[in-house]
């Protein structure tokens, strides 16, 4: 079984890697019949060399792979037909922008695997960059936090090397006795818990949050649970949020009414209520100054992101009374950092992540007769056709939807 690491050929230029030449090496000692080679990049976080100098081959040939292994879509014009693939292709959710592409995967026979459906028998994702994009999401927040009251100049995430260069930069802030709410408990939430916490934030309980003041500043993190119930009164619980979302509305803006700072690292499904509207944001007692949408749902649960930012540009201003786009130092302007690849700003970190799940819970699976499915549960297309699994992407590629 050869393996090949792909050069990531999307623009704007994405840094990430599935597989680091660390774990390229312990791949190739694990899996005896395992072969790999990696294609030369000159933007990739880890040079040719480094993976040369594990004993990795780097050649433009990429012909006789029986894998191939990517991280963002690969181009139309640079897909090799029948060949196997792994990258996200952002196709699932039948993003329009990409139809060209899965009827290009069709037609060249290619087997495609999406990292974002490789899951396990109880539908839990096993790969993923969720955990960076919430740390680098809560750094780039309070970023946005200082550059909008002229407090502090932090430098961009992108400009540092690793996690652990980010908080040394955080601990060097003074904050004001702000309030700093934080929705989500998955890998995105948690991942941005991992920031306050190694900042020495004193985290509080939602009924502390909501009732007291305190002399230093604070986080809370909530959950589904938290920010919503059900219409009827009747008491509910997480599980059957997720399972009957329609039943529910938001009891979120009694967070909003007392958070200065707030960080979405939740997970937004269709026909769950929205956290806060136009409406909403519109309110007197809405205090919220800045948010860190990591989630990024546009025109969505959390109204002030109208659009996705870029890691050139993260913070835009949204201005409640007009609902548009303005100054984000404008006084009335929620500053809204909503930048949609933020991993791509941790490349190093994230890859080696990524790399050691990846090895975990995906490799075993070419040596195993993918005894757990995992592979089977991964594969879109197969034969020039979608599987069965991802037959209700058929009127999306038919152009019916």
């Amino acid at each position: 079984m050869k393996f090949g690491i792909i050069t990531e050929r999307k623009n704007p230029p994405d840094k990430r890697v599935v597989l680091s030449p660390d774990a390229c090496k312990k791949l190739l000692s694990k899996f005896k019949k395992a072969s790999l080679v990696v294609e030369p990049s000159s933007i990739r976080t880890f040079s040719d060399d480094a993976y040369k100098k594990v004993g990795i081959i780097v050649t433009e040939n990429m012909n006789d792979c029986d894998v191939l292994l990517g991280v963002k879509e690969v181009p139309i014009e640079n897909l090799i037909p029948n060949n196997k693939y792994f990258f996200f292709s952002h196709t699932i959710k039948k993003q329009p922008y990409n139809r060209d592409l899965l009827l290009a995967v069709l037609d060249k026979n290619i087997e495609l695997y999406d990292h974002e459906v490789i899951t396990n028998e109880k539908e839990q994702r096993l790969v993923a960059f969720g955990r960076y994009a919430g740390i680098v999401g809560a750094y780039n927040g309070f970023r946005a936090f200082g550059l909008k009251f002229n407090l502090f100049q932090l430098p961009k995430a992108e400009n540092l090397t690793d996690q652990e260069a980010l908080i040394s930069e955080l601990k060097k802030i003074k904050l004001p006795n702000i309030k700093i709410l934080l929705s989500g408990r998955g890998r995105v939430g948690n991942g941005a818990k991992e920031m306050l916490d190694a900042m020495g934030l004193l985290k509080v309980n939602v009924a502390s949050y909501l009732l007291d003041d305190f002399d230093e500043p604070v986080y809370c993190q909530i959950d589904a649970s938290e920010y919503n119930k059900r219409k009827d009164g009747v008491r509910g619980n997480k599980a059957d949020f997720f399972a009957n979302p329609e039943e529910y509305k938001s009891n979120f803006f009694r967070f909003a009414n007392v958070t200065d700072f707030y960080i979405a690292g939740h997970f937004y499904a269709d026909g769950a209520p929205y956290l806060f509207t136009r409406e909403d944001a519109k309110h007197s007692d809405f205090k919220i100054k800045v948010v860190a949408d990591v989630s990024c749902d546009i025109n969505g649960p959390i109204a002030c992101t109208i659009r996705p930012s870029t890691i050139a540009n993260p913070i835009y201003g949204y201005d409640p009374k007009t609902e548009t786009e303005t100054d984000f130092k404008n006084p009335n302007a929620i500053a809204v950092m909503a930048v949609d690849n933020l991993p791509c700003e941790l490349p190093r970190d994230a890859s080696i992540g990524f790399g050691d799940a990846f090895l975990k819970n995906v490799i075993p699976a070419f040596f195993n007769n993918d005894k757990n499915g995992v592979l089977e549960r991964g594969r879109m297309t197969k034969n020039g056709k979608l599987t069965k699994r991802f037959n209700y992407l058929q009127e999306y590629i038919d152009g019916k939807e």
